[in-house]
């Protein structure tokens, strides 16, 4: 198995595995991404993490079907709690869930000291981006790279960042709604995604303003966010 044979979206995580990192990949789902990275690059050894007893039985069974159980460590458990200081993980990768639920594993990873750090962390959410960015800019991550991907249909963003202690990050609104670097490149799925939500809110205010009952707090707050996208997207 190679990273031609990934979806797009795990294509793209896959990217920012570097030569020789130590990979854990939580929510592992087969264990897809780990085993196309170490098939592509023997030097990557790394941890594929399931807290359910199914999806972890169908990691390890793919692993062993492609001969990699020595450079892959399959392990049952609840976010980061898999992993030890042993494993000297050097990257972390979580994708394809929300953003709500990325922090919370993050969090519960930084509060027991499972994440120490010293991680390179790939983010791949698929709602709930600014929850995310928002946990990261208070925890003194910087984002350092940030990708917006279509694929079926759906849109996911995707977020390295990487811990600088010395210094204290800092985000405005617009960055942690709209992305540090997505906002500025603009492209067409980026575009897409904002225009779609643009959309969306401008239905809700219209029917916000037929309403036979007060609606003028909801009405101020959807006429806000209108402006706000259009600022972005002029």
């Amino acid at each position: 198995m190679d990273e031609s044979q990934l979806s797009l979206r795990l294509s793209s995580a896959a990217t920012y595995v570097e030569p020789g990192d130590r990979l854990a990949d939580i929510g592992s789902d087969h264990a897809y991404l780990p085993c196309a990275i170490v098939s592509k690059d023997p030097t990557v050894f790394a941890i594929a993490g399931e807290v359910v007893d199914g999806p972890f039985q169908a990691a390890k069974n793919q692993v062993q079907r492609l001969g990699l159980t020595d450079q892959i460590s399959v392990r049952l458990g609840d976010g980061l709690e898999v992993l030890s200081s042993k494993d000297e993980v050097s990257v972390i990768t979580i994708c394809g869930m929300g953003g709500s639920l990325i922090a919370s594993i993050l969090d519960n990873g930084f509060n027991k000291g499972h994440l120490t750090g010293a991680e390179r962390l790939v983010l791949q959410p698929n709602v709930g981006e600014r929850t995310l960015r928002e946990w990261l800019v208070n925890h003194q991550y910087s984002v350092i790279s940030e990708e917006i991907i279509e694929e079926n249909d759906k849109i996911y963003e995707l977020m390295v960042a990487k811990k600088v202690p010395s210094k204290k990050i800092t985000a405005t609104e617009t960055d942690l709604t709209f992305g540090f670097y997505l906002k500025d490149e603009q492209s067409a799925v980026f575009k897409k995604k904002w225009q779609r939500e643009l959309e969306k809110n401008q239905y809700i205010l219209n029917s916000l303003t037929k309403s036979s009952t007060d609606q003028q707090a909801k009405i101020k707050q959807f006429q806000a966010e209108i402006q706000k996208i259009e600022e972005v997207l002029k």
